[in-house]
């Protein structure tokens, strides 16, 4: 990424947004919105975060009691 970011006036980064900003995202250099010469805003990449597994997400929400494998000594009667 680029130390120095690109300054550009306010104006021509009305009439350019959607083009800078695709800039931003594909380069990933910073770019100052300047209004009459001095710096107002800065926009930089934002720091993608990976996507978290669904695998795991769960994990030590839940608590085994007993024993879920084995079968119960009661004898289950579905008549009742």
């Amino acid at each position: 990424m680029d130390s120095k970011p690109t300054i550009i006036p306010a104006a021509e980064f009305k009439a350019k947004c959607l083009k800078v900003m695709d800039t931003v995202s594909r380069t990933r250099r910073s770019f100052v919105i300047s209004k009459r010469g001095k710096p107002i805003a800065k926009l930089v990449p934002i720091d993608e975060e990976p996507t978290p597994s669904i695998f795991g997400r769960m994990k030590g929400t839940m608590t085994i009691i007993g024993d879920i494998v084995s079968p119960d000594d009661e004898i289950w009667d579905s008549e009742r």
